[in-house]
């Protein structure tokens, strides 16, 4: 183990791996080349992934583990260059995440034929900028004030710190990333052993099912962030899952019903009803716990914008005081002039995309709700940029509902300019004025997409600087640097894979088979969202009944906080248990779950405080290392996939071998949950 003071999750503020006292080289000239090409690869192939199955995969600590294999091969190299690297790397997969889960949309609406580069570039561009300068204040009001456990960020942390040190850390996460790489390749490449388990039984009209992702690395994520909000998490999916589905089914006209799941039974029906009907839960409970969130966080940001605002002050009047390395930010001045700048270049792109003919409006009307839309775009992008790094610090940005963000968004939005333009459209009967108030909408949720994922995953990279000690103004820099190589490089791979699969149903030829097409999940449900709006057609009760819950929960929240408990119900992991797939919430569980048992196993075999701390450490390490070795195969396989067009390129499985892949892939993720706990549950070094 190391000498060196560290973070540990939930463990308080301790001294940065590198204290502020000493310097290192961080933004060197390989660092830049590297972080930005990384960028680009990684945003490029989870892209991909997106399109395919609507989740994408962190990058940050994929990023780490490369970053370190390649600067091993220069005789200089530090862990804070390394740092710097994963930073700006990192920043294209989430940038991809808010452009694929928004901007096909408009594809889907048959707003565009393509993906034209100018107005993707530059809307993945003005967002992703957005979202790190909206970062500057939100680093101290949640990692320094909140200290959130950021899971990713502190598994990050620790991922560099063993790479530099090696030793029986580097050795936990070889192990781990090791294994988890192979089970990932012999579930989605080699179809060997399901990825998924699920099952459903039938009472009355009602349907109960439930599922599990064989997921690693959620297993591990579940470890870091521990039991209270694991739980919290998994209570979400059962709201959904086990009183949300069932009593919806059985109220409903059965027309309906059928009209939904398209004929389809079991989990799977039940499947089509959460996705059309249910998730909405979570929208509204993501709505009204995003407000609550807000709230909370008005006075640390309020007091973080204020100190930086003091320090620009006192820099003019000459009396400004050294400020410590690693707590340099950029200048909140610099923060409030690049986001006003921005302004004028998002407004451009709207004016280029939308066009007044479609819409059919006078042009002072077509100005003002451009106008809107830009305003909105901002000031909504600040506001679910500081959401999403909370959910982030509790969940962590694997498991950031970002598309959740964006659905409240173009909701709002969608509302606003339906009152400002319904006196002089029909919007009930469709057609394309409709359509283009929908795209209108689309276009400022890309906005606030962008910056929120890029908020989210900066929030992490900057929890892990905190840890190694970086200095955060040059972490900040290398982050625009990393959103500006995704969004040069998102665009034509966009371009490419929609020519090459099509995307939700949509085919830019004849001829395509539709069994390779990319579903485009998140974006086909942010079409609908949109269209639904000016159509009237959405399912306002599940949106109000998701918000009820949300205000139970917060009430619940508050009685807990009187008592003194230590157990609490945030509000936002429940709801993002609501709006998640169930089948991902309860690897999460199981992971918090190992974390509890393996403390207790300790302390009830004499361990103290100290022998707890211990294992919790190996248990975050392998943890680690469950994340880095999924998440790295997850992006690598895109390649084969994307070449040969095909998701089966690699499969081995023979036909009728589904049974017997289920079996392998449960007994496989029983043995990592057992694998997880025997080195937690350790003590020694």
């Amino acid at each position: 183990m190391s000498d060196h003071p560290t973070e540990r999750p939930g463990a308080g503020v301790a001294q940065p791996y590198i204290p502020a006292s000493q310097s290192l080289p961080e933004i060197t000239l390989k660092a830049v080349i590297l972080g930005f090409l990384l960028s680009a690869v990684l945003g490029g192939a989870n892209a991909y992934l997106g399109l395919k199955v609507g989740l994408t995969v962190s990058a940050s600590i994929p990023a780490a583990v490369i970053s370190m294999a390649i600067l091993r091969m220069f005789r200089e190299h530090n862990i804070l260059e390394n740092n710097i690297v994963q930073t700006a790397a990192s920043a294209g997969e989430s940038l991809a995440a808010g452009v694929i889960f928004t901007l096909p949309a408009l594809i889907l609406l048959q707003q565009w034929a393509g993906f034209p580069f100018l107005p993707t570039m530059s809307i993945a561009l003005c967002g992703g900028v957005l979202g790190v300068l909206f970062t500057v204040p939100l680093r101290r009001a949640l990692i320094v004030e909140a200290d959130l456990k950021f899971p990713e960020g502190v598994a990050t942390a620790e991922v560099l710190k063993a790479g530099t040190e090696g030793g029986a850390g580097a050795k936990l996460i070889a192990l781990g990333g090791i294994a988890a790489a192979l089970l990932k390749l012999s579930q989605t490449g080699f179809k060997i052993a399901a990825g998924s388990a699920s099952g459903a039984f039938t009472v009355g009209r009602s349907t109960f099912g439930m599922g599990a992702d064989l997921s690693p690395a959620l297993l591990g994520v579940g470890y870091i962030v521990g039991l209270n909000i694991a739980v919290l998490v998994f209570a979400g999916g059962l709201i959904s899952w086990l009183f949300g589905i069932p009593i919806y089914m059985a109220l409903a006209d059965p027309g309906s019903v059928a009209e939904i799941t398209g004929g389809a039974t079991g989990y799977e029906g039940a499947l089509e009803v959460w996705s059309a009907r249910i998730r909405y839960m979570g929208v509204g409970s993501m709505a009204v716990g995003g407000i609550w969130a807000l709230v909370a966080l008005l006075k640390p940001i309020r007091d973080g914008i204020s100190s930086s605002l003091e320090a620009v002050r006192e820099a003019r009047r000459g009396g400004a005081q050294e400020v410590e390395r690693t707590e340099r930010d950029t200048p909140i001045n610099f923060v409030a002039i690049g986001t006003l700048a921005l302004a004028l270049p998002i407004f451009i792109v709207f004016v280029n995309v939308i066009d007044r003919d479609a819409l059919g409006i006078s042009e002072g009307l077509y100005l003002t709700a451009l106008a809107l839309g830009t305003v909105f775009a901002i000031t909504a992008g600040f506001l679910f940029a500081s959401v999403a790094g909370y959910m982030a610090g509790l969940v962590g940005s694997s498991n950031n509902p970002i598309s959740g963000v964006t659905i409240a968004t173009i909701l709002t939005i969608s509302l606003l300019l339906y009152l400002i333009l319904g006196s002089q459209i029909d919007f009930t009967i469709g057609g394309a004025q409709a359509t283009a108030a929908a795209a209108t909408a689309i276009l400022v949720g890309a906005v606030v997409a962008c910056a929120a994922a890029i908020a989210g995953d900066n929030m992490q990279d900057l929890k892990a600087g905190r840890i190694v000690g970086a200095t955060p103004v040059k972490q900040q820099i290398m982050q625009i640097l990393g959103v500006v190589a995704g969004a040069i490089a998102i665009a034509p791979i966009l371009g490419l894979l929609f020519q090459a699969y099509g995307l939700g149903g949509v085919f830019p030829r004849e001829g395509m088979d539709p069994a390779e097409m990319l579903d485009a999940p998140q974006a086909t449900l942010m079409a609908s969202v949109a269209d639904g709006v000016f159509t009237r057609n959405l399912p306002w009760n599940m949106i109000l009944i998701g918000a009820v819950i949300a205000v139970a929960i917060i009430a619940l929240d508050r009685v807990l906080e009187a008592r003194g408990a230590s157990f609490r119900t945030h509000v936002l992991a429940v709801a993002v248990g609501i709006y998640l797939p169930i089948e991902l919430t309860l690897p999460i569980f199981l992971g918090g779950l190992v974390a509890w048992a393996a403390a207790r196993a300790i302390r009830g075999g004499g361990g103290d405080d100290a022998a707890v701390e211990r294992g919790g450490q190996r248990g975050l390490l392998f943890s680690s290392g469950l994340i880095t070795g999924e998440a790295l195969v997850g992006i690598l396989l895109a390649i084969p996939f994307a070449a040969a067009q095909s998701t089966d390129v690699l499969a081995l499985a023979p036909a009728g071998f589904d049974t017997m892949a289920t079996v392998i892939g449960l007994a496989l993720a029983i043995g990592f949950i057992l694998w997880l706990y025997r080195a937690s549950s350790r003590a020694d070094a």
